[in-house]
């Protein structure tokens, strides 16, 4: 069974996540997000929803990383409990803390 395509939307100040954010469908993720990238940024954004996701790869989690950096300090939903399959392991091997920023030694 094929995942369920991508998708975001905005709802107030919170980007709403769905389906499988992977390498094949995160291109057009891009241009499916409110606006441009260079234009979304805290505080515009406060929260970033991924508990509609239910796999994440690396084309994903560098989409999301992204987002997390110019949202500085957004809150980042459904990645503790109930997380997208392979975001606990990407997150771990790219040494990324909770907000998504690079851990330092």
């Amino acid at each position: 069974m094929a995942p369920a395509a991508a998708s975001v939307v905005r709802d107030g100040d919170t980007l709403r996540f769905g389906g499988a954010l992977l390498r094949d469908h995160v291109a057009t993720l891009w241009r499916a997000l409110p606006g441009t990238v260079d234009g979304i940024r805290a505080p515009d954004i406060r929260t970033l929803d991924l508990s509609g996701v239910d796999r994440i790869d690396s084309a994903g989690l560098a989409l999301v990383s992204l987002l997390a950096a110019r949202c500085d300090g957004a809150e980042l939903r459904g990645v503790d409990t109930g997380a997208p399959e392979g975001f606990a392991e990407l997150r771990e091997a790219y040494r990324l803390g909770h907000g998504l920023a690079f851990v330092r030694d």
